[in-house]
């Protein structure tokens, strides 16, 4: 009995047609004839919720399942699917309340769906997670009702299930498929003409018309009594590192996504642009101390390890110590490599104490410095000023923008790459950077 209590529930149908039966006995006071055909009505009302109980409490019921993917993809609307199964013999309503993750501060999730007699469904839904970690479902609750509509038996399924967020591995998958196509100018990837010729030898050979006569080798042609020319190929295996500062300056929000996510989300596709380029790739990062370090390599199965170090990472409510980097930076790497260094500087003296160390790298490296354009003082500062205060608080947003300028040329002067990007750029604008540096030869 208390098990048959516990999973029937009275609608709001029942609730509404009690509300009017008690308004017609109310009338009956006046109108004495009516109080009988209420009671009639009572009584109907009461066979028909007798019915709908032993309908719903009739057979296998109703069946259902939350399907969730293995892992989500940050940032990204992830699918979830929730598929029923009504082996009643008649048509039947579904209320459904999935109990969705805490981090997704989202307690109102309501559908409905009818299904036909023995049919099943498939009701699909989107989820947009925007922190890194293991996100929990709780119980999926379904409420059955028939065409009567009176009462409600509730079926729970799934009562916990445990998926983890991954950096977005839906946006890597998107331009890895784009560079395969061949259509990566279609979201702003630029195509790059490459200035000069690639120093890496790859092979001796019979000139053609059409070759570069800058070429020829000499010796060989000397040896075959025919011109001989030097072929060269593009330089591959490059060590490229991303460097994510995750101190406090990284914390900063923008559209729900933590600056460091955008980071770790660009560094994802970036390596996996990198190891199809046939270049080596390895990740650092650190904040008031070096946190992990992986060694460059080409493997491409090192992309799983990637994944799953940028996975752990998050920031920390402290300073980072530039000079920890540059120590780590001499005594692990000692190739000549590209730093692609993902950190923020919001003012001029924030560079200035940094900047030591951001000359001392760069001397054995080519260091590229990503750091973020402020899009809301972007915003405000193009706003229309109705007001004192609005003037005075135009001027400070446009000051720190200039401000991100100045750190610009001061960067670009002293020989050190730069990109000021907006957030939800960033992974184009990184990309386009490391194509641009390759085409030049730079490293």
């Amino acid at each position: 009995m208390i098990n048959f209590l516990k999973y029937l529930y009275l609608s709001p149908r029942f609730f509404y047609t009690l509300t009017l039966l008690a308004l017609l006995f109310l009338i009956s006071h006046w109108m004495p004839n009516l109080y009988g055909i209420v009671w009639l009505l009572v009584l109907g009302l009461g066979v028909l919720l007798l019915i709908e109980i032993s309908m719903l409490y009739s057979g296998k019921g109703l069946k259902g399942e939350r399907i969730l993917p293995e892992k989500f993809s940050n940032s990204d609307d992830n699918e979830v699917y929730i598929q029923l199964k009504n082996s009643y013999p008649f048509k039947i309503s579904v209320v459904i309340i999935d109990e969705l993750p805490v981090q997704f501060q989202k307690r109102d999730f309501f559908r409905k769906k009818e299904i036909p007699a023995k049919d099943k469904t498939t009701l699909p839904y989107l989820v947009r997670p925007v922190d890194r970690g293991e996100y929990v479902f709780g119980n999926l609750n379904c409420y059955a009702t028939s065409i009567i509509g009176l009462a409600r038996k509730r079926y729970t399924f799934n009562h916990e299930q445990l998926v983890k967020v991954y950096p977005s591995f839906i946006q890597m998958k998107k331009y890895d498929f784009l560079a395969i196509d061949n259509r990566l100018s279609h979201i702003g990837l630029k195509k790059i003409r490459r200035i000069g010729h690639t120093m890496e030898f790859e092979q001796i050979k019979e000139y053609v018309v059409g070759d570069d006569v800058r070429t020829v080798n000499w010796k060989a042609t000397a040896k075959h009594a025919q011109l001989m020319v030097n072929q060269f190929q593009d330089e591959k295996m490059q060590p490229i590192y991303s460097v994510i500062d995750t101190s406090r300056v990284m914390k900063m929000p923008f559209n729900g996504l933590k600056l460091v996510d955008y980071a770790i989300n660009s560094a994802l596709a970036f390596s996996n642009i990198a190891l199809k380029k046939n270049d080596k790739v390895g990740l650092v990062d650190f904040s008031n101390k070096i946190g992990n370090f992986l060694p460059a390599q080409a493997k491409k199965t090192y992309l799983n390890t990637i994944l799953d170090t940028l996975y752990n990472i998050d920031t920390k409510f402290l300073d980072s110590d530039f000079g920890q980097l540059q120590s780590l930076v001499k005594r692990q790497i000692t190739h000549r490599s590209l730093l692609l260094l993902y950190t923020n500087f919001e003012h001029i003296s924030a560079l200035h104490r940094q900047l030591p160390y951001l000359l001392a790298i760069a001397k054995k490296h080519v260091l590229v410095v990503i750091f973020f354009e402020n899009t809301e003082l972007k915003r405000l500062s193009e706003q229309e000023s109705t007001s004192i205060p609005d003037i005075f608080d135009q001027t400070i947003a446009q000051q720190f923008q200039f401000d991100k300028k100045i750190i610009v040329r001061e960067l670009q002067q002293r020989g050190i790459q730069t990109l000021l990007t907006a957030p939800e750029d960033l992974t184009v604008n990184t990309i386009n950077k490391y194509l641009e540096i390759k085409a030049k030869g730079l490293l």
